[in-house]
Order: C-alpha cells, then structure tokens, then sequence
C-alpha cells in the first residue's frame, strides 16, 4: 500500500480523500497548506503526493516544481476543476505522473494509485535485477563466462542497428536487462526506454494502454491518454512476455510494426510512431504457432535478430562474481561469502535463475547480518515441480541431502573424483569413502 499525502486548502475535500484512502488500506495524511505539506514532504519522502491545482498560499503548478526538483522518485498527480489542454501539457512536462478532473469517483482515482503502485513495483524489480547483475558500466554483464562474453559482444553489435530485436530465455534470467543495455547502446540511447508486460496487463486494458485512447472512447474514459507506442517515440519499446499477447491484438501489432502508424481508440486519424520494437519470452514461441496461438507472419517480424539468454545453471562460472557484486551493493565485504557457500551455490541448479539467487542471497544476509557466510546460511527451495537443485523440498535429513549433493558433483565433474572431491570440499579419500558407505553407483 502507498504512503500518500493529499494537498487542498478545502479542509471537506482533505477529511473526505483521507478517509476514502485510508480505507482502500493506503496511509494517507491531508493537509491544508502547500507550505506545510513541501515541508512534510521533505521530512518523509512520501511514495504519491495528489495536489490540487488553484490554491491561495502556493498553487499546485509551484508545489509540483519543488517535489520534482527535490525528489525525482516521488509520483504526483494534480487534481483540478479547470482542466485544459494546455494545463496537463504544462503539468506532464514538470513531472507530473497524470492529473485528475474534479469531481472524480474514488474508483477512477484507486485506479490511477494502482498504476502508480504497479509502476514504482516494477522500477524497483528492474533496479534491483540490474543491481546484481551489472557491473560499473551502463550495460556491462557481471560474469566472465563465455554466454556472458557472447551477450555483451551482440549488444555491442546491435549498437548500430535499429532492427527489431527478439530476447529469448527462462525466467530470471534479466530478459529486460539487456533490453535496456540494447537501448543504452543504440542511437535512441537519449529517447524512452518503455517496457510493457503483456502478461501483468487485463487483455481489456492492454489495447488502450498500448494504442491509447480518446475522451469518450469506453465508458470511463473521461480525458485523452496516450499510448505507449506515442510515449516512446524516438526511443525503444519493450514488450516482455510477448507470446502471451492476446491474438486479437497480435494483427494489430504487426500493421503497427509495418506501417509505424496508430489508431488511438476511439480516434479515426492514423498517428505517425518512430519505435524500435524489442520483444521477449519464455516461451516456445514455435509451438504457439502451431497451436494457433501466436501468429506465423508476426514472428517472422519481431524475430529479426534473435537473442539467447543461458539459464544460470549453464554459465555456473557467474555464480560466485553475481554473488559478491550483490554483497558489495549490500554494503559488505565480498569476500564475507564463504567457500563453503560458494560450493553449495554452484551445486544448485537454479530453476529461477539469477532471480532465485538474489533471493538465495537476501535469506542468507537475513540468517548471517554480519559476519562471514556459510553453507549452513544458504537456504534452497527449489520449487516442488521441477526444481532440481541439492536440497530436496520434502526432506532434511542429512544423509539424503549428502548423497544428492556427491551425485551432484560426480555428474558435474563428468565423473571425475578427484574434480568432484575438490568441489564439495573433501579428500579424495573421504569421497570414496562415503560412496562406498552410499552404495553410489560410481
């Protein structure tokens, strides 16, 4: 729930906003003087501040100034009863996230905090995933495998192109992350880096949030809004999960894609649009189409230059430099995460892929808040349909832990004892001993 201050000098309006907020579970605080509220804002950072536009002591338009300059990372919206064209084209411009028509329903105006909601959840997904995953540069991969390598050189040969981009990999495994790095390197680098999830989006709402709409389009379109293919014109647009986008738009992607020109809903005049479309999915996009759920030509037209994320069990060499860059950006010591641990983080699989690590990693700082990091501080809980990694979900005990994690290393270490003994910390001598005690199948 958000943290939201409310600004109007009609005490009613305040009490009644307050109450409504409070009571969809946001903590809300109403206050009467704009002074009084920049003064608030600046002593507790609040996530939404819903200003009105036409107050006495300072008016909404120097308000929203003042947060903007001050907190980039706090989302206004201006509610008015003298909305023009010209005022929301002034108030988007200071940073505005939208404003609001007076009289409004308390629906239209959860709604509007929803998204904002929705928004700041995503920035924070996508820092935190980058964080961990990048390095000093802008889109420098942390790793030094060869499937780390091979990215960073097809991002910098992308760099000079412009054509649509398809990003193919597991979940977790920072899909959005070299999206951003291809946008970073490219010609649109000072342009908008938009990224839409087709599957978060109510397949009735995904049209309009894509294409935008008019005043009037649907019921409950009360003012103009624009479409994400309009906001990020001149940058790069990217539509993550991409096979789950609904058949009854994918034809209108693909005119969209052709043409580089729109139909707001509701609006009968095509819109020129100067995108770079990058795409990407988990899925088999192949079987789809197959199926009749993902259309033939579409594929062919956002599969320009295909893109292979390596799940994280396949490039275990990133393991240890992804997990003490996260420590680092934690604020402690890399070197705090122990051998043991290391051992232990290696022999996993990582069904959830670098997600799952950063999760792995956050229990283990919980477990261990200073200190070094053991083994023993390493949590795993590998989903129960198809997690394969060392810990199994439905045991402790501690001889069937042992002998998955001896079967682990001797098929890492293609059978090699002497390798696999290394990897689990023991004598050559020890190993053999306990497959002999296991019964092990060498």
């Amino acid at each position: 729930m958000a943290d939201i201050i409310i600004v109007d000098d009609e005490r009613q309006i305040c009490t009644l906003l307050e109450a409504e907020l409070k009571d969809a579970g946001h903590d809300a605080r109403g206050i009467t003087s704009a002074r009084r509220a920049l003064e608030t804002i600046r002593a507790n950072q609040p996530d939404i501040v819903l200003t009105d536009l036409r107050m006495d002591e300072m008016d909404g338009i120097t308000l929203l100034k003042s947060i903007k300059e001050e907190f980039s990372g706090i989302d206004v919206v201006v509610m008015t009863a003298y909305a023009t064209v010209d005022t929301a084209l002034e108030t988007m411009k200071l940073g505005a996230y939208d404003y609001i028509i007076k009289p409004f329903k308390t629906e239209e105006l959860l709604l509007l905090i929803t998204r904002i909601e929705e928004k700041r959840r995503l920035v924070t997904e996508n820092t935190e995933l980058k964080s961990f995953i990048t390095g000093g540069g802008e889109n420098e991969l942390v790793g030094s495998s060869p499937a780390t390598t091979e990215i960073r050189k097809i991002i910098g040969d992308l760099a000079g192109s412009d054509v649509p981009v398809l990003i193919r990999g597991e979940s977790g495994t920072g899909k959005e992350l070299v999206a951003r790095a291809i946008h970073n390197s490219s010609s649109r680098s000072q342009g908008p880096f938009i990224p839409i999830n087709c599957a978060a989006i109510p397949e009735t709402l995904l049209e309009s949030e894509l294409f935008g709409y008019h005043k009037g389009a649907f019921t409950g379109a009360s003012k103009r809004r624009l479409g994400h293919f309009q906001i990020a014109s001149g940058g790069t647009l990217f539509l993550d999960e991409i096979g789950d986008l609904p058949t009854s738009l994918q034809a209108k992607l693909l005119r969209v894609l052709e043409s580089q020109r729109i139909t707001p809903l509701g609006g009968e005049k095509e819109i020129d649009v100067d995108i770079r479309l990058v795409t990407a999915t988990n899925r088999a996009l192949e079987d789809d189409i197959k199926d009749g759920r993902f259309r033939e030509d579409l594929y062919y037209r956002i599969n320009v230059f295909p893109v292979f994320l390596t799940p994280l069990r396949e490039r275990r060499e990133d393991i240890r430099d992804i997990g003490r860059h996260l420590l680092r950006l934690a604020n402690r010591d890399p070197e705090e995460l122990s051998d043991d641990a290391l051992r232990k983080l290696f022999l996993y699989d990582w069904p959830g892929n670098v997600r799952e690590l950063k999760n792995v990693l956050d229990r283990a700082a919980i477990v261990r808040p200073k200190g070094r990091i053991t083994g023993d501080d390493i949590l795993l809980f590998p989903a129960a349909a198809g997690g394969t990694g060392v810990q199994a979900a439905d045991t402790l005990n501690l001889e069937d832990m042992e002998k998955q994690l001896i079967t682990k290393a001797l098929k890492l270490a293609a059978g090699n004892k002497s390798e696999a003994a290394r990897l689990l910390g023991i004598t050559r001598r020890a190993l053999y001993g306990r497959l002999e005690r296991y019964r092990i199948d060498e």
